[in-house]
């Protein structure tokens, strides 16, 4: 595994006096599923939001690797899963592709408020006919005299709700394949533009959900993110950073469950023998940890190879599934283990689970990333 530097470690131990304050009031936050502003203004004041952002902008200038390394801490450290997936969701949907893509112009506008999380941001991707598949979307971006109007719809918008910045991803050519497709960023009180009201969902409830609908939506040519008919393109370097930022943060979700089954497994008394001298907890304890760490030394091995500029197709999709149905596995393991207790919910096992439940489903099911590993093996 990658050893880190005093420079790194020291980010990663600086976010803790934060996490707890970020965690308190976790379960009733979930029950009421709404979005944590106040916490969200702790997140601002820890620095987080900018650690892969050039210091021009407000950044902290670190690479993925180390973005990673502190993320990882956050999910451990953060019990409030909801507002992690909206950190992650922010920085990576709005950020990064203005970061790579987008025009001096662009930047200078939006990147120190997305740095210092004054601009909330969000990505609109997902339609309720496509899903997952990207290249069939039906939302339009039509040229009309110096800009484009937008016309169609998107759902399952992450940070929707109270997003004030959305990079949306349309057809700009009916017939164009990957090369049809644009990014724009998008203002939320621009015209046109509705904003739906949150969702009820499953789990990560205070991550709020929602969809956006496009009513002959007119934005400025100077809207466009990279070229027109490259979003496909920036999708693709979107979607790698995402599947990283957001799952190393599910290893550090798993590390901590993981140490409080130990613990319990030491405590818990059951036929006069802690419960973990039984084999049946026990082996349950060590799927775990290879889940945990095998999960771990994909992602970020892959992040190495990222940075690199090698090919990552593969690895990126293997490290998804791995590190998704290993923490599902895992959150359900946990409430076995606890037993009765983990079925209640001031424990937090049951919404752990809920919450890992969306991770065979978001960044491309579990079903697409063993296609496309397939594909990549010639079959």
């Amino acid at each position: 595994m990658i050893g880190w530097n005093a420079d790194q470690t020291a980010l990663r131990q600086g976010l803790g006096r934060w996490c707890e304050e970020l965690s308190a009031g976790h379960l009733e936050r979930d029950a009421e599923g709404v979005f944590p502003r106040d916490e969200w203004k702790l997140v601002q004041g820890s620095g987080i939001l900018g650690l892969p952002f050039d210091e021009q902008w407000g950044g902290l200038g670190q690479d993925l690797l180390t973005t990673m390394y502190v993320l990882e801490e956050l999910g451990a450290k953060c019990r409030d899963g909801g507002l992690n997936f909206s950190v992650a969701t922010h920085m990576v949907s709005t950020g990064v592709p203005l970061q790579r893509f987008g025009s001096r112009e662009l930047k200078e506008r939006y990147l120190p408020g997305i740095c210092s999380g004054e601009t909330i941001g969000a990505h609109a991707i997902s339609e309720t006919e496509s899903g997952s598949d990207a290249l069939a979307m039906r939302t339009t971006a039509t040229r009309e005299n110096d800009g484009f109007v937008l016309r169609g719809g998107k759902s399952f918008v992450s940070n929707g709700p109270v997003a004030d910045v959305f990079v949306v991803y349309a057809r700009t050519h009916p017939d164009g394949g990957p090369l049809g497709i644009t990014s724009f960023l998008v203002e939320r009180d621009t015209p046109g533009l509705v904003v739906g009201a949150p969702v009820g969902k499953m789990g990560l409830r205070t991550s709020p959900l929602g969809e956006l609908h496009f009513d002959d939506c007119r934005i400025p040519a100077s809207a466009v993110i990279g070229r027109v008919g490259s979003g496909f393109l920036i999708l693709d370097h979107v979607m790698k950073w995402e599947i990283l930022c957001s799952f190393v943060i599910t290893t550090g979700q798993m590390r901590y469950r993981l140490d409080r089954c130990v613990e319990y497994a030491k405590e818990r008394v059951q036929f006069g023998r802690p419960i973990g001298s039984y084999q049946s907890i026990s082996n349950k304890i060590v799927d775990m940890r290879i889940g945990l760490d095998t999960a771990r030394k994909w992602l970020y091995d892959t992040a190495v190879r990222l940075t690199d500029g090698e090919n990552v197709t593969t690895d990126i999709a293997v490290s998804k599934l791995l590190a998704s149905e290993s923490n599902l596995a895992s959150a359900l393991a946990a409430v076995q283990i606890f037993g009765g207790s983990g079925y209640l919910t001031e424990y937090g096992l049951e919404k752990d689970v809920r919450d890992a439940v969306a991770g065979p489903i978001y960044s491309g099911t579990s079903e697409i990333q063993r296609n496309r590993i397939a594909a990549m093996m010639g079959l």
